[in-house]
């Protein structure tokens, strides 16, 4: 784990102030890296490698820290957080560092970010890496209501559900503001239709932990769309296999394939 943080900038768009890290090889190719629900930029990509990974691999490294999430306003109104409003975020982001085009890597909230971007903006993404989720972004991910009532609770003690008592303790691990997550997660997941993703025409990994219960398979996804490859993480859930070796190895040269 690198806990080195790198210094942050700052941006506004659509009313909000985000916070975002701008890294590695200035001259490489660009890789804008989106954080998954009750994460941020530091969490999914500088604690766990990615910076370093791919920076040391000569790749530009963009992340944002997602509406409500990290140092990046935080509005209570469910209604701001559409999947395509915060891709709409992601493709600000890229028109205010002047990049036309970019490799998009989402992680599991973020992976359907990265959806709706590459078919509302398709335009600026490069690529696709998808990580933590699946099929689950075209048929949903299972009842996640227990997940707000987890993060409105007075305390993790109130709490039973085991998948709210985990990202209830995520949250407060965090420090995370519980009402603007609680607003996310109410409509956060919208859902990206069959026949939307199977237009995604560019190349795509899809990386889910084999002990992941939340992100659906990886190989329904991929054999939706016309350039995508599924990838097992072995041995990892949700919450660990973001910063797996086996899915940095891929991820790399999936990435070489491409320049």
């Amino acid at each position: 784990m690198n806990l080195d943080a790198p210094a942050f900038s700052r941006f506004r768009h659509g009313g909000l102030e985000f916070a975002f890290f701008d890294e590695g090889d200035p001259s490489g190719a660009p890789v804008l890296m989106i954080h998954g629900f009750a994460s941020s930029a530091n969490v999914n990509w500088v604690y766990p490698g990615w910076l370093k990974t791919l920076g040391e691999a000569g790749y530009r490294v963009i992340a944002l820290d997602n509406r409500g999430h990290g140092a990046t306003d935080k509005p209570h109104d469910p209604e701001a957080y559409r999947p395509s409003l915060m891709a709409g975020d992601a493709a600000a982001l890229l028109t205010h560092l002047g990049i036309d085009t970019a490799h998009v890597f989402g992680y599991s909230m973020g992976a359907r970010i990265s959806a709706f971007l590459a078919v509302e903006h398709p335009e600026r993404v490069r690529s696709l890496v998808f990580g933590g989720l699946g099929i689950g972004m075209c048929d949903g991910v299972g009842d996640w209501d227990p997940i707000a009532d987890a993060l409105l609770a007075p305390s993790l003690d109130d709490v039973t559900h085991e998948r709210g008592r985990m990202f209830r303790a995520f949250a407060d691990q965090t420090k995370s503001d519980r009402l603007a997550l609680a607003a996310c997660i109410m409509t956060s997941r919208d859902l990206i239709s069959r026949r939307d993703i199977a237009r995604v025409d560019v190349p795509t990994l899809i990386g889910v932990g084999t002990k992941d219960d939340i992100a659906g398979s990886a190989q329904e996804l991929a054999q939706l769309m016309p350039h995508a490859t599924a990838l097992d993480i072995p041995g990892r859930d949700h919450m660990l296999a973001v910063g797996d070796r086996v899915f940095k190895k891929a991820v790399l040269e999936f990435y070489a394939a491409q320049s």
